[in-house]
């Protein structure tokens, strides 16, 4: 076996220009396929994180029947078991209670019905940078009696901060809701929609206002990587049981898993015509280099040699081929991956405006995971052994007169 291996290496460098046009095939397919993946998966984790980061989390706890009927009859005391299921799980890096509702907000003559939602204040900034986003007044303090609005909202009801609003809506099994709460800021979010979303209320003051002290409809759950989510659900579901419903973003948030999984499905396609470019460049070169060495594989058949040994040859010539390219591809695509990581690359112009409008920032993002790198190498290494298969045949269907005197 080694005596084979130092033979297919001298051979594949007897011819240096052939050796490099194919090992430059090799590279360059490693290197676009690698630097595609790693901005298509970047981009992908950076508007998951955009998302959840915004207002659903990764994972969402709720009452069994909360997620279909949206009332506050469904709401949940968190147990034990729950809070100690978060946390024994080290994944999970935070968790985000709220008590949402649909409540009449009224100012004057003018009345508008919108979501309330009640919040911690301090866990609520840290997971969605709320006060980020207050244009006018001030953020919520803890314990504080106020409300912030969205800023469409409190336009179409012609309030004003320190204005008082009302607000009605149905509580607990029908008790009735009713309190008036002055206005401490309005929210100017980026994404148009969210602007005429409704107003937030600190979570004590939510749960009087509903009467269900003690209680959330959502219990709002951030982790350090999305790649984990549903691992991290099936553990949830399997450690509480039906008690609670365990939810992730894409089934809260459909729209965002389907515009990524065809985005995903449009990338295979232009991977696929670069993996098959790729290909026949490789399978080029073997047609050459089969074609060129016919007369000395007659020979070497002529004197003894196995054509099982001749095939052995050639199949670690085309591995030895693939094996320099894609490491060549690695080495240079490694360090440059890892760069754009901590250093994306920004955006300008019309297109950075067009991502700042939807809250994103204007800059493209790459990821570094180990399958970024791992998945084209092994593919674009299969796609070189796959090429074997012609030398292969040709080395066993050989005709020893016609290759003697070609």
């Amino acid at each position: 076996m080694t005596t084979n291996i130092r033979l297919a290496w001298r051979n594949i460098w007897r011819n240096k220009r052939r050796t490099l046009i194919t090992v430059a095939s090799i590279f360059f397919g490693v290197l676009l396929s690698t630097f595609m993946t790693s901005m298509q998966e970047g981009t992908y984790s950076k508007m998951i994180d955009n998302v959840v980061g915004f207002y659903s989390g990764y994972i969402q706890v709720h009452h069994p029947e909360y997620w279909e009927n949206k009332t506050i009859d469904y709401t949940f005391a968190p147990n034990d078991s729950l809070a100690e299921a978060i946390s024994h799980n080290p994944a999970i890096t935070s968790y985000v209670p709220r008590l949402e509702s649909f409540t009449l907000m009224s100012y004057k003559t003018s009345t508008k019905g919108a979501a309330l939602i009640g919040i911690d204040p301090e866990k609520e900034n840290q997971m969605s940078n709320l006060s980020h986003w207050i244009e006018k007044g001030s953020y919520l303090k803890p314990g504080d009696d106020g409300i912030i609005l969205a800023v469409n909202l409190a336009k179409n009801l012609g309030v004003d901060v320190g204005d008082t609003l009302v607000l009605i809506s149905q509580g607990y099994h029908g008790a009735t809701a009713a309190a008036l709460f002055p206005v401490r800021g309005n929210l100017k979010f980026p994404a148009p929609t969210m602007n005429s979303l409704g107003g937030y209320i600190d979570i004590q003051h939510a749960q009087n206002f509903f009467s269900v002290p003690g209680k959330y409809t959502s219990l709002v759950l951030m982790v350090n990587d999305y790649g984990k989510v549903n691992q991290i659900k099936h553990r949830l579901k399997a450690e509480l049981g039906k008690q609670f419903e365990i939810m992730t973003w894409d089934e809260m948030d459909p729209v965002t898993k389907n515009m990524i999984d065809a985005d995903r499905s449009g990338a295979y396609i232009t991977k696929g015509i670069l993996y098959a470019l790729v290909g026949f460049g490789i399978f080029g070169t073997v047609i050459m280099m089969m074609a060129e060495r016919r007369k000395e594989m007659g020979i070497m058949v002529a004197i003894g040699m196995q054509k099982s040994r001749l095939s052995k040859i050639l199949f670690y010539e085309t591995t030895l081929l693939g094996f320099v390219g894609v490491l060549a591809g690695f080495a240079v695509s490694l360090p440059l991956i890892l760069y754009l990581v901590y250093h994306p690359i920004p955006i300008t112009g019309e297109a950075a405006k067009a991502y700042e409008q939807f809250g994103f920032e204007a800059a493209m993002y790459f990821s570094g995971k180990w399958f970024v790198f791992a998945r084209q190498l092994l593919i674009i290494f299969i796609i070189t052994l796959i090429v074997y298969l012609y030398p292969l045949v040709k080395t066993f269907n050989l005709k020893l007169t016609k290759a003697l005197h070609s």
